[in-house]
C-alpha cells in the first residue's frame, strides 16, 4: 500500500476576520464550538495517513494546541506564499515516498468522503498530480481548469481568461494530491515571481505540466465543500451548512427536529432515536442525548448527559447528568456536576449546582439547591434555599429519604436532615434534624386584634 501524507496550510493571519486578539489564528475561529481547522483534521484523520503536518504562522500557538497530537506542526514565520509554506515541511516529508494531499485549514466543509475519492482517483490513474475541482454554474472569479485529452494543461485565472476559457465551468478548488518526491524536487526549483517575493504552489503545478507529468482533475458538484472561510460572514455560512448536515443526518436516523433552522447541535454531540428536538434548542460540547427525549423549546445543553424518556423545556443544563423519566422546566438552571436521578421533577425557576436529586424527588418552584445530596422521594417546597457558602468555604447539605421541606425554608449548611423528617414552612434550619422528626424554626405568629381600628 502506498504511503500517504497530508499537509494542512494554516499559517494565514485572517485579516478580514477583524479580530483584535493577536493570539487567535483564523483557523482557530469556532464553528458550532469546534475550531475551523479541526473540521479539516477530522476529515483527514480516518484516511490512514502516515503523517499529517499542519503549517502554522499567525496565532500559531493556538493552532498548535488545537491540532496536536493528531498532527505534527511546522512554523512559517515569514509569510512568503503557499509554495513557501509547503517548503517548511521539507524536514519532515522531503525524502518520503508516496503521495501527499495538500489542503487549507479554512475549508471546514470538506468531507472525508470527497478526500477519499480524490485519493482513489489519484492512485487508480497513476497520476503525478490530481487537482480537486468544482463545477460551477457561475465560475466568475475562479481559476479555470484548461484540459487537453483529459489532462490538465494549465490553470488560468479570471483576469487572464480568453473568451473561450471564460466559458469553462470547472474551477480550481485548492486541494491537491502530489507525488511526494516530485513535489519536493520542484519546490527546490521554485522561485518568487512577483515584487512581494512570494512563492506560489500553483507555479509547481505549471512545472508538472511543462515536464510532461500526468496532471488530472477530480471534479465535485457540491461547490460548498471547497468554500474558504475568509471573514465572519463566511463563518456564519459555513456554520449553517455544517448544521444542516448534522441535522439532516439526525433526522434520517430517527430524530424529529421540529425547526432545523433554529436547532444547533455540535458535531461532537449525539442524539438517540425517537427524540423530539423543539425550536431554539442548543445541544453543544459533547452532550449525549439518549432515546425518547423531548428537548426544548428554548433549551441549552452543554456537556450534558441526558438518558431516556425525559422532558426538558426552557431550561439550561451544563456539565450535569439527567437520568430517566425526568421532567425539567420551564426556566431551570442545572450546572456544575449535578445529577438528577430517575423520575425526579424540577419545575420552574430552580437552580441546582453540584447537587444530586434522588429518584422520584421533587423541586417544583423557585428554589436554589447548591452542594446538596438529596436522596429519594424528597419533596422540596417552593423557595427553599441551601445556604452553602459562609463567605470562605462551601458546605454540604444532606437530605435523607422521604423528607419534606416546607416552603420558604433556609437550610444553613453543613446540615443533615434525617430520613422521614419534616421541616415546617418558613424555617431557618441551622442544626441537624433527626430522622422522623418535625423541625420548626420560626417566630410564633401574634395577632393583635383591632390594631388598625380607628
Amino acid at each position: 500500500m502506498m504511503n500517504k501524507y497530508a499537509i494542512i496550510m494554516a499559517a494565514g493571519k485572517g485579516t478580514r476576520m477583524k479580530s483584535k486578539r493577536d493570539e487567535m489564528s483564523k483557523v482557530s475561529f469556532p464553528i458550532l464550538g469546534r475550531p475551523m481547522v479541526k473540521y479539516v483534521l477530522e476529515a483527514l484523520r480516518p484516511l490512514g495517513f502516515n503523517e499529517i503536518v499542519t503549517i502554522v504562522g499567525f496565532g500559531g500557538k493556538m493552532t498548535e494546541e488545537i491540532v496536536t497530537p493528531t498532527s505534527k506542526v511546522v512554523w512559517q514565520k515569514e509569510q512568503k506564499g503557499t509554495g513557501h509554506a509547503v517548503m517548511m515541511t521539507s524536514a519532515l516529508l522531503k525524502d518520503k515516498k508516496g503521495e501527499t494531499i495538500i489542503c487549507c485549514g479554512d475549508t471546514p466543509l470538506l468531507t472525508c468522503e470527497t478526500l477519499s475519492s480524490l485519493l482513489k482517483e489519484h492512485e487508480e490513474n497513476n497520476n503525478d498530480l490530481t487537482i480537486l475541482t468544482s463545477i460551477m454554474d457561475n465560475p466568475k472569479g475562479y481559476g479555470r481548469i484548461v484540459k487537453e485529452n483529459g489532462k490538465v494543461i494549465k490553470i488560468v485565472e479570471q483576469k487572464d481568461c480568453s473568451e473561450e476559457e471564460a466559458l469553462i465551468k470547472e474551477v480550481n478548488a485548492g486541494v491537491y494530491v502530489f507525488d511526494n518526491e516530485e513535489l519536493f524536487k520542484d519546490l527546490e526549483r521554485l522561485t518568487p515571481n512577483n515584487a512581494a517575493g512570494e512563492y506560489y504552489l500553483t507555479d509547481v503545478i505549471g512545472m508538472f505540466v511543462n515536464d510532461g507529468k500526468r496532471v488530472c482533475s477530480f471534479s465535485i458538484t457540491d461547490v460548498d465543500e471547497t468554500m474558504g472561510v475568509n471573514d465572519r460572514y463566511h463563518l456564519s455560512i459555513a456554520a449553517k451548512k455544517i448544521q444542516q448536515r448534522i441535522n439532516k443526518n439526525l433526522m434520517l436516523s430517527g430524530v424529529t427536529i421540529e425547526d432545523p433552522d433554529s436547532t444547533y447541535i455540535s458535531p461532537d454531540s449525539s442524539v438517540g432515536v425517537d427524540c423530539t428536538i423543539r425550536p431554539n434548542t442548543h445541544i453543544l460540547k459533547g452532550s449525549k442525548i439518549g432515546e425518547g427525549n423531548i428537548i426544548g423549546p428554548s433549551t441549552y445543553l452543554e456537556n450534558a448527559i441526558i438518558e431516556n424518556d425525559n422532558e426538558i423545556i426552557f431550561s439550561n443544563i451544563k456539565d450535569s447528568t439527567i437520568g430517566n423519566r425526568v421532567k425539567i422546566g420551564p426556566y431551570s438552571n442545572i450546572r456544575n456536576n449535578s445529577k438528577i436521578e430517575d423520575g425526579a421533577v424540577i419545575g420552574n425557576f430552580n437552580e441546582l449546582k453540584n447537587t444530586t436529586l434522588g429518584p422520584s424527588s421533587k423541586c417544583c418552584h423557585l428554589s436554589y439547591l447548591g452542594d446538596a445530596e438529596i436522596k429519594g422521594n424528597v419533596n422540596i417546597g417552593a423557595s427553599v434555599i441551601t445556604a452553602n457558602f459562609d463567605g470562605k468555604e462551601k458546605h454540604k447539605t444532606l437530605i435523607e429519604e422521604n423528607t419534606f421541606v416546607g416552603c420558604s425554608s433556609t437550610l444553613v449548611a453543613p446540615l443533615t436532615l434525617g430520613k422521614d423528617s419534616f421541616v415546617a414552612a418558613g424555617s431557618v434550619i441551622t442544626k441537624d434534624v433527626p430522622s422522623s422528626s418535625l423541625s420548626i424554626a420560626r417566630e410564633r405568629q401574634i395577632n393583635k386584634e383591632n390594631y388598625f381600628k380607628k
